[in-house]
């Protein structure tokens, strides 16, 4: 088995082209379409041909807002086939579908021991990248994932018949099952989600499966028709109703058990304390920056309000969110009708452009390098 998987590693590297398209970032707003090596693996990686990888909104905060330096390749929410395996590398081989998570903890520290894994040191380090300094790479045709991500989980096979466009919504779904788990919500809760993107429909969607009554608030009714499509029926008009009243109209004057914020303007946070009860909880979902923000600390400390944040993914839910997202698709969880738009590599900016400028037409948008 071992000299048959080395020369399906051999036969593998020398099909392989030296160069491949990407999107390099190389400023505030500045991202190229430029041809790059095709990165290199070591013993214990492995090389992914990219098939989707989605935007996501830290990925547009970084280019908008200049927070990593120059030049980077960007992109994580990947999904692909693998290419090319390195020396000792035996759990995986060339030609199987997978996604990849570029953050792993080490389980070993204070912080994994806490079960707070996105605090962890390793799971800090990115290992995944597409060439320059690492930071996820789907922006390409190719991704190189490092030894200690195939070594501790970051990789998962996807099972056939659920699309790879599908599987790339495994690390998005982890991220916001990880939030609502935080809230400990029961059957008899009322939650609100503010906003419905994508992520505000995931988190409304994982919310409703624990029993939860769910109303939701956005902008453009066209959310709320796809929102609908996943059994979201609870619509407030953010333009034109007041969202605290609604809620407290619906939950005799108290207000939601929980509030999710899935929009990232810190202008919200005060919606969000004023529409949930006393001694109810608001999630800060979206604010990915730091700064400073307005809020009654009274509401706090007297109504008992509770503010809590949740950030990136979590490594003990792994299995659950995969599955999810992988018997989801034949089960009414089909992601796949959240995508409004798939761009090939070569119109990447253009990607970027759509995704940064968000309309009632816009969803999540996918980049989908092997698309023509």
């Amino acid at each position: 088995m071992k000299a048959e998987m080395a020369e399906e590693q051999r036969n593998a590297t020398k099909s392989l082209s030296a160069t491949m398209r990407a999107a390099v970032y190389r400023g505030v707003n500045d991202v190229r379409v430029e041809t790059v090596p095709v990165p290199r693996i070591g013993a214990g990686e492995v090389l992914i041909r990219v098939a989707s990888c989605g935007i996501c909104g830290t990925d547009l905060k970084k280019i908008h807002t200049g927070s990593h330096s120059a030049p980077r390749i960007f992109g994580h929410e990947t999904a692909g086939t693998i290419a090319a395996v390195g020396e000792g590398v035996t759990k995986f081989r060339v030609g199987e579908r997978v996604m990849v998570f570029h953050h792993i903890p080490c389980r070993t520290c204070f912080y994994c021991r806490k079960k707070t894994f996105a605090q962890c040191a390793t799971y800090k380090r990115v290992g995944v990248t597409a060439g320059f300094e690492p930071a996820g790479g789907g922006f390409a045709e190719y991704v190189r994932v490092m030894d200690w991500i195939v070594r501790d989980g970051g990789v998962v096979r996807v099972p056939d018949g659920v699309p790879l466009e599908q599987a790339a919504f495994v690390e998005p779904v982890n991220t916001c099952l990880k939030g609502v788990k935080m809230l400990n919500l029961e059957a008899d809760d009322t939650t609100l989600v503010m906003g419905q993107g994508p992520i505000g429909i995931l988190l409304a969607s994982l919310a409703r499966r624990t029993g939860a009554t769910v109303f939701t608030s956005d902008l453009y009714p066209e959310r709320h028709a796809i929102a609908a499509e996943f059994g979201l029926h609870h619509a407030i008009h953010a333009g034109k109703e007041d969202v605290a009243e609604r809620v407290k109209a619906a939950t005799e004057g108290r207000g939601a058990d929980a509030v999710l914020l899935a929009v990232g303007g810190n202008a919200l946070i005060a919606t969000a304390m004023a529409a949930v009860r006393p001694g109810g909880k608001v999630l800060l979902f979206a604010q990915t920056q730091h700064g400073e923000a307005s809020f009654d600390p009274g509401a706090v400390c007297m109504d008992e309000k509770a503010m809590i944040g949740s950030y990136s993914a979590a490594v003990d839910i792994q299995d659950e969110g995969s599955a999810l997202v992988f018997d989801g698709y034949r089960n009414g969880f089909d992601l796949t009708k959240l995508v409004s738009h798939r761009f090939p590599l070569e119109q990447a900016v253009e990607a970027i452009g759509v995704a940064s400028q968000p309309s009632a037409q816009s969803m999540k948008i996918m980049i989908e390098p092997e698309a023509r």
